[in-house]
């Protein structure tokens, strides 16, 4: 079975391993992951993901049915909503459907396909979302179909550009709190994007 198809099954969280256990790219080393490191750290597993998860202050990661939910959304202090399955993909929200929310809509078109270049709306997904958390009150919902691959490479983009982390630290720190499964082609776009930020060629937390 492919990865992907393995990816979209797989909704538990794993058992995140400290820095000190030295994974490739983690705390302590400075080489970027192979693919096959960044699957097996992706493949640790520890509990089931639930609808909209906190993985970073003020900073949630959810999946279509907490995005429609107008109710936990107030309850949860909402104030600014990344969609990345907007138009032709959309799950009929939009800056609209949140008005009487008085949250800030910012939609992404973005297909969950390996082939799909998601890297285009790295940094200014990343600059959004700083933005909003450096807002009065600000709280950010980013979210897709599932909450699992699309949302979930968009903020791991966001910790490695705007909190100068390395893509090891970002998917650790994610996954301490949620599960996780960025399609193959998405891994790759972040392997990129680490691989610059390393070399210097990323504009990095000076974008943010």
């Amino acid at each position: 079975m492919a990865w992907d198809s393995l990816c979209r099954g797989d909704l538990l969280r794993p058992k995140i391993r400290s820095a000190s256990s030295r994974m490739p790219g983690s705390q302590g080393s400075t080489e970027t992951p192979s693919m096959e490191e960044l699957r097996r750290l992706l493949w640790t597993r520890k509990h089931p993901t639930g609808h909209v998860d906190e993985v970073w202050p003020n900073l949630y990661v959810g999946d279509l049915y907490v995005a429609r939910d107008k109710e936990q959304l107030s309850r949860l202090g909402i104030s600014h909503v990344v969609d990345a399955v907007a138009g032709r993909f959309h799950i009929d929200t939009g800056p609209k459907f949140y008005k009487d929310l008085r949250v800030d809509y910012y939609g992404v078109e973005a297909e969950d396909n390996p082939n799909f270049d998601l890297s285009i709306y790295f940094y200014p997904v990343a600059r959004y979302i700083r933005a909003a958390l450096n807002s009065p009150r600000g709280k950010v919902l980013v979210h897709c179909a599932m909450g699992i691959s699309r949302s979930a490479t968009l903020v791991l983009a966001f910790l490695m550009i705007c909190e100068d982390m390395s893509l090891a630290e970002a998917i650790q720190a994610v996954r301490s709190h949620r599960g996780i499964c960025p399609n193959s082609g998405f891994l790759e776009q972040l392997r990129e994007l680490d691989l610059q930020l390393r070399r210097g060629k990323g504009r990095g937390a000076e974008a943010c």
